[in-house]
C-alpha cells in the first residue's frame, strides 16, 4: 500500500543504501593499483576482487528478486546492509588475498540484496505521483558512489590506506542498517511477503522472462549496460591526450544530470517506455553522426547524456509496468541479473571487436545494440497490448 506519509528523508536514506552497495565496487576499483601492489603474487586472479560480485549477480539476481517477494523487502535490505557492514569491517583487518576473495563472494550476496530490495521499497512506499522522481534518483546511485569514493574518500584517506576505506564503508553500512531498521514503519516489514513452500529456480526464471511486464525493463537494461561501462573505458582512448581527463570525468556526470532532470520532465508527458525508446534511438543516431562528422569529444559526452534517458527511465518502468510489489521485486532482480551480465560481457566483446574490425566496426555493432533496445521494447509493448486485449 502506497502511503502519502512517506517523507523525502526515507527515499533519500534508501538511496544512501544504494550508494553503499555501489561502494562495494568502488572501494576496490578506485584504489585498485594500491591493492594490486599489496598482493604482488596474486597475478591475474586479482581481477576476481572486482568481477566476483558481477558474476554472482549474473547468476543469482533474479533469485534474490524472488526472495524479496517471499520475505519482504525491508527484511532483505536490512540483511544485506548488515552483512555488508560485517564484511567490510572484517576486510579492514588485513585479510590474506584468498580470504579477501572469499569475503567478496559473500559481499556479492549483500550487494544483490540491497540493489533489489531498496528500489522495491522505494516504489512500494512512495506515493505514485512521486515514484518517477524517486526512481530517477535511485538510478544515479552507481555513478554518484564512484564519484564520491574517487573524488573525496580516497584522496582524503590515501589510496595506499585502502583498509581505512573498507573500515569507513563498514561503519557507513552499519549506521544505515540501524537507521532503516527503525525508520521504515514496522508494518511494512511483511507487507510484500508472499510465502511459498520452496524456491523453484527454473519456474521463477521462466515466469519472469516470459512476462512482457516483468522482463521489459531488464531486457532493455541488458543492452544499456552492455555498452555503458565498456564505452566509459574505451571512448576516452580515442581522444587527444589533453582531452581524456575531461571526457572521463564528464561522461558519467552528464548521464546522471540527464537522469535526474530531463527524465522527470519527460515523464510528465510520456511513459517510461517511450523515454527509453527515445534514449536508445537518439543514442544510435549519435553514434552514426560521429562516424560522419568525427567529433569524438562531443560524441563521447553527448552519447552519455543521451544514455541518461535510458538509465533513469528503466528504473521508473518497473513500477509503471508492474502493479504489485512481488512482480516489482522480480523485475528489479531481473534488472540486477541482466545488468551484471551486460557489465561482464560488454567490455571484452567491444575490445575484441575494436581490435579485429576497428573503431568503425565496433561503432556499428553499438548502433545495432541500441536498435535492438528499441526493437525489444517495441515487441514487448505489443505483447502487453495483446495480453490486455485478451483479458478484456
Amino acid at each position: 500500500m502506497k502511503t502519502n506519509a512517506l517523507s523525502v528523508s526515507i527515499v533519500f536514506i534508501l538511496w544512501l543504501a544504494g550508494l553503499g552497495a555501489a561502494a562495494q565496487f568502488a572501494k576496490i576499483a578506485v584504489p585498485f593499483a594500491a591493492i594490486r601492489a599489496t598482493f604482488p603474487n596474486s597475478g591475474d586472479e586479482i581481477g576476481w576482487l572486482l568481477s566476483l560480485i558481477s558474476l554472482l549477480g549474473a547468476v543469482f539476481g533474479l533469485i534474490v528478486g524472488d526472495v524479496v517477494g517471499r520475505l519482504g523487502a525491508k527484511r532483505v535490505l536490512v540483511f544485506g546492509l548488515g552483512v555488508g557492514a560485517v564484511i567490510s569491517l572484517g576486510q579492514a583487518g588485513g585479510l590474506s588475498f584468498t580470504m579477501l576473495v572469499v569475503s567478496r563472494l559473500f559481499e556479492g550476496a549483500s550487494h544483490m540484496a540491497i540493489v533489489v530490495a531498496a528500489p522495491t521499497l522505494i516504489s512500494t512506499l512512495c506515493p505514485s505521483r512521486y515514484t518517477g522522481v524517486a526512481m530517477t534518483l535511485w538510478s544515479t546511485f552507481f555513478g554518484v558512489a564512484f564519484a564520491v569514493v574517487a573524488w573525496i574518500v580516497v584522496p582524503v584517506v590515501g589510496a595506499d590506506r585502502f583498509e581505512l576505506v573498507f573500515a569507513g564503508h563498514g561503519v557507513y553500512m552499519a549506521m544505515l542498517t540501524l537507521v532503516i531498521l527503525f525508520l521504515i514503519p514496522r508494518d511494512q516489514l511483511n507487507e510484500t511477503a508472499t510465502p511459498r513452500r520452496k524456491l523453484e529456480v527454473f519456474s521463477v526464471h521462466a515466469r519472469a522472462y516470459a512476462s512482457p511486464r516483468i522482463a521489459a525493463p531488464g531486457l532493455g537494461w541488458l543492452l544499456y549496460t552492455f555498452t555503458f561501462v565498456s564505452l566509459l573505458a574505451l571512448l576516452p582512448e580515442r581522444l587527444p591526450e589533453a582531452q581524456t581527463p575531461l571526457a572521463t570525468g564528464l561522461m558519467p556526470i552528464v548521464s546522471i544530470i540527464t537522469a535526474l532532470f530531463a527524465v522527470p520532465l519527460l515523464l510528465q508527458r510520456m511513459s517510461s517506455v517511450t523515454v527509453i525508446l527515445l534514449g536508445f534511438a537518439l543514442a544510435a543516431v549519435c553514434v552514426v553522426a560521429n562516424t560522419l562528422l568525427n567529433m569524438p569529444l562531443i560524441y563521447a559526452v553527448g552519447l552519455f547524456a543521451i544514455l541518461g534517458l535510458v538509465q533513469g527511465a528503466s528504473f521508473c518502468a518497473v513500477p509503471e509496468l508492474n502493479s504489485n510489489s512481488t512482480d516489482e521485486a522480480l523485475a528489479y532482480g531481473l534488472m540486477a541479473q541482466t545488468g551484471n551480465i551486460g557489465n561482464l560481457l560488454g567490455t571484452p566483446v567491444l575490445i575484441a571487436l575494436s581490435s579485429r574490425v576497428g573503431h568503425l566496426g565496433m561503432d556499428m555493432f553499438v548502433v545495432g545494440i541500441y536498435l535492438a533496445g528499441v526493437g525489444v521494447h517495441l515487441v514487448l509493448a505489443r505483447e502487453r497490448r495483446k495480453a490486455q486485449h485478451t483479458a478484456v
